[in-house]
């Protein structure tokens, strides 16, 4: 959940009112959101470089409070939003109506976009914020804002990156273009001397805030780039913008662009940085459009404030809450939500409520999500205590129950049950394992965290063996197993891979023991049978797998499918892992046997 620190001094001047510690956790609580701490500037740079407390000049420093916020709520993200939305809940302020300024067409900034964009970052949206008044506060609140969006909903700049400029620095028309790195020189911000692209992310190498986003174009044959009229670099997306159109306090007119890999998250990036600071402009919530130009000629005009519209039954809003309201106080509670609402006469006996869901509340999808909006409102500790009218209780998966049966039965056997990470590194689902990668098996990690997880594992052995090297002191001998899924690229499937619930046993002794590996595999293969599921009794043969050792391993047969295999484990993979002893592995996909 992200958290937003602003000035409590600054909120409460906005809000029109100031409030104790107490009472603002209680209308934070009532809002659906949490005062999650409550500190200091200073205190919050002593805690990033680790110096001790001082307690000399608290009461001087201004407070900051810490407020936790829903992760689908991007209009909370900023002290504006945050303050906007609490106004109008309390009642001291209506809704706002986002506007778009009337242009003459002739008049409208556009945006060209070059058909070479596709190859990297294909869609850009933009916006105009004319006559702008910022301060200290609301800069730093604007910046802020940008940075919470990139690390949320822009997936670290993955996904969508923002571009901010000085209009009055630039002239239109723009382009949005992508151009071999070699080919595009300009200063970026902060920076007095310029550098050609591909230098220049060679220079961010080695900056701690920049280096994460460089993997993003790097390794691609073009990067994307805007220009000017004039061609003047504005931006180089998603790494850096232009010191040319560098916004100040001093900016009266701002130029918002985003550039994205999905036009939907683009276009709620975009909205919610100019419904958010378009109160400070000199036309109240008034937004300027440009119009965006397609390669393929088609143009489309942004920003799309567009009002969503919803008609929603009365009891669908009330019935799962448990509460009994008429439609005049459930249209109340979601005006306080900023859902503008109003409700029908009767049609065919059932009353229905009309929803206007503003451009601000992208997280509004379905019914459901307008059904909680009511309970926030109407307040989860106002909300009565029921038993549920059906006592009937949803039953447990299949697999989940037949999975539990089988670990009970291998616990039996006297092996130990182990949980490992689903992810693991490329070289441990492959290379280790004496496995080759044709690419058209593993899911890959697009930006791991750590070369520790790069990888969703195909196999749950390499798992099972690093367990066992961090507990090879144990004595003799080590049995261990874990059921748990592995996941492998599906094209069939509508997310483009698919889980497959397995059973991995390890035995590690001083001698392999085959015999005993075999033992659980009969074991299992006999508590298992039932009248539909036919076993036969052939079904063990031979098998040559690179991860064990050769004519000391078999394939589990149901069906005319192998299922599974076990056998002893490759001297080579066991000194991969640093195990000095002899295994015996088994694995079996346990879905086939239900």
């Amino acid at each position: 959940m992200p958290t937003v620190s602003v000035g409590r001094d600054r909120l409460f001047a906005a809000l029109g009112k100031t409030y104790t510690q107490e009472e603002f956790e209680a209308l934070c609580f009532e809002f659906g959101i949490e005062l999650d701490d409550v500190t200091t500037e200073k205190a919050i740079i002593r805690k990033e470089k680790h110096l001790e407390d001082d307690d000399a000049d608290e009461e001087d420093e201004e407070v900051i409070y810490k407020i936790e916020v829903a992760a689908n709520r991007y209009d909370l993200l900023c002290l504006e939003g945050i303050a906007r939305a609490l106004r109008i809940f309390i009642g001291s302020e209506k809704s706002p109506l986002y506007t778009i300024s009337d242009v003459p067409p002739k008049s409208m900034l556009r945006m060209h976009v070059k058909p070479e964009t596709s190859l990297i970052r294909p869609f850009v949206v933009c916006a105009i914020l004319r006559g702008i008044a910022f301060d200290e506060a609301r800069y730093n609140s604007f910046i802020d804002l940008q940075d919470k969006l990139h690390q949320n909903i822009c997936r670290r700049r993955t996904l969508v990156a923002i571009g901010t400029h000085d209009l009055d620095t630039i002239q239109g028309p723009f382009t949005y273009e992508a151009l071999p790195p070699q080919e595009i020189n300009f200063v970026p911000l902060k920076q007095v001397k310029s550098f050609r692209a591909d230098d220049l992310l060679e220079y961010y190498k080695s900056d701690l805030k920049l280096k994460k986003y460089l993997h993003i174009i790097e390794n691609s044959p073009v990067y994307p780039v805007i220009y000017d009229s004039n061609r003047t670099v504005l931006s180089l997306p998603p790494i850096i913008n232009g010191a040319h159109s560098a916004i100040s306090l001093k900016t009266k007119n701002v130029f918002v662009e985003c550039t994205a890999t999905d036009l939907t998250k683009a276009k709620i990036v975009l909205n919610t940085m100019v419904t958010m600071f378009s109160e400070y402009c000199e036309n109240k919530f008034e937004i300027e459009p440009i119009e965006v130009v397609n390669s393929d000629g088609k143009s489309n005009i942004y920003p799309d404030l567009s009002i969503m519209k919803m008609e929603v039954p009365l009891s669908d809003l009330v019935d799962p809450i448990g509460i009994s309201l008429d439609a005049t106080e459930v249209v109340t509670l979601l005006n306080k939500m900023q859902l503008q609402a109003e409700k029908s006469s009767l049609t065919g006996g059932e009353c229905k409520i009309f929803v206007s869901v503003p451009p601000t509340r992208s997280d509004i999808l379905h019914a459901r999500d307008v059904m909680e909006d009511v309970a926030i409102a109407y307040g989860y500790n106002n909300i009565p205590k029921s038993k549920p009218k059906c006592m009937t209780t949803g039953s447990r998966q299949p697999l989940n129950r037949f999975s539990d049966k089988i670990r009970a039965e291998v616990a039996r056997a006297g092996y130990m049950e182990v949980l490992t990470w689903i992810l693991c590194s490329h070289e441990e689902n492959f290379a280790m394992l004496r496995r080759k990668d044709d690419g058209d098996k593993a899911v890959v990690i697009s930006n791991p965290r750590s070369a520790d997880f790069e990888v969703v594992r195909t196999s749950l052995m390499s798992c099972l063996l690093k367990t066992l090297k961090h507990n090879i002191d144990h004595p003799r001998p080590i049995k261990i197993f874990e059921v748990g899924d592995v996941v492998t690229l599906d094209g069939d499937r509508d997310v483009g891979a698919a889980n497959n619930r397995r059973l991995a046993a390890l035995y590690c002794n001083v001698s392999s023991g085959f015999e005993e590996i075999l033992g659980l595999v009969e074991r299992i293969m006999k508590v298992v049978r039932a009248p539909h599921l036919q076993i036969s009794e052939n079904y063990i043969i031979p098998s040559d797998e690179p991860e064990y050792f050769p004519n000391r391993q078999c394939s589990i047969i149901l069906n005319g499918k192998q299922i599974g295999n076990f056998g002893i484990v490759h001297p080579e993979v066991l000194k991969k892992f640093g195990i000095p002893d002899p295994c015996s592995f088994l694995e079996i996909d346990i879905q086939a046997l239900l």
